[in-house]
């Protein structure tokens, strides 16, 4: 337990990891959304960092899952566990109010499915916010003005691109491509070039490592030595990947994204359209540190794009500072 008293708490409830924002505190936590179960038993026995660890490593007994998909909840129950663990870890066993973050594209259903896990995690009420959002006051964004900013929050199951004035979304487009489908893309382009599997967590170091959404930048990246199974022989195996090669497996998830900024762009007015060449698109989210990200996107925009300081943690920030609102979020309940 951390301890850290009754406070409210903000949470970036993402599908690739979860971060906690306690008022006065900042983040004070930050883990995996991995739960490892025992299939026969339904018992949790690891949560967040133990259980990442145990993906592709678990005796058939033993399953760790991610309960959040494509940005919302896939297995509700499990979702609830690992809510629990990070709020009790964080708050003290206290029953804190909570704001969550869903994606922007999310139906009322979903929402619900979010405020009702972490109702039954602990929560004395709760309460959402959209992703774009929250990650629009995490980057410092003037939210509040009658300014137009526009930000791309590009996670690990969704990306969430809105254009904000007067503290609300102007318009916005969510698209299921993001960190995850990057990984995905990577996976099967081995799997069908070089006949070997490799696991997510091998595809997500190849990202991080030689990742780039140009095809001309990632010249200079050179390659990555990695291992696998053959699918021939059953045997592991090494080999030698090329960036250009990696740059080409994402270029469709990188495209996807592009056309959802176009999207967004198109359905917002002139006058807003115009504060956005201004000022710039912000990225935010892990996506946001993909190499050559901003350039490509500039490129076929052409408005300038920026990534935002501390770019995995504006979501959560925004979420917490958003906790200073709750009083106008209760009335507005009623």
């Amino acid at each position: 337990m951390l301890g850290l008293g009754s406070k409210n708490i903000g949470i970036d409830l993402g599908t690739a990891n979860t971060l906690v924002y306690m008022e006065g505190k900042g983040i004070v936590l930050r883990e995996p959304s991995v739960v490892a179960k025992n299939t026969q038993t339904g018992e949790v026995i690891a949560v967040g960092s133990e259980a990442r660890e145990m993906i592709g490593r678990t005796p058939g007994t033993i399953r760790a899952i991610r309960p959040m998909k494509d940005g919302v909840i896939a297995d509700y129950d499990t979702t609830a566990a690992m809510l629990k663990y990070f709020m009790e870890k964080t708050s003290g066993g206290t029953k804190p109010s909570v704001m969550i973050c869903v994606p922007s594209g999310v139906t009322e259903v979903e929402k619900r499915a979010v405020i009702d896990a972490a109702r039954v995690a602990g929560a004395r009420e709760a309460f959402v916010i959209e992703e774009p959002f929250a990650a629009a006051i995490g980057a410092g964004l003037p939210v509040m003005d009658p300014t137009g900013s526009m930000v791309v929050d590009i996670g690990g199951g969704t990306t969430d691109v809105a254009t904000i004035s007067l503290g609300g979304i102007v318009s916005s487009t969510s698209i299921r491509q993001a960190g995850d489908k990057f990984n995905a893309a990577i996976v099967n382009y081995i799997h069908a070039k070089y006949n070997m599997l490799i696991g997510e967590r091998t595809a997500e170091d190849i990202k991080i490592q030689i990742g780039s959404a140009s095809l001309e930048g990632a010249k200079e990246l050179g390659s990555i030595s990695i291992r696998g199974r053959d699918l021939v022989s059953g045997l592991p195996r090494s080999l030698e990947v090329e960036a250009v090669n990696i740059a080409e497996a994402i270029q469709d998830v990188v495209q996807d994204i592009i056309v959802a900024i176009k999207e967004t762009l198109e359905q917002t007015s002139p006058e807003i359209a115009a504060d956005v060449i201004d000022h710039g698109i912000v990225l935010t989210g892990g996506g946001a540190l993909l190499k050559h990200l901003p350039e490509v996107i500039s490129d076929s925009t052409k408005v300038p794009v920026f990534i935002a300081p501390e770019p995995l943690d504006c979501v959560a920030i925004g979420t917490g500072e958003s906790l200073k609102n709750i009083e106008v979020m209760r009335r507005t309940r009623r």
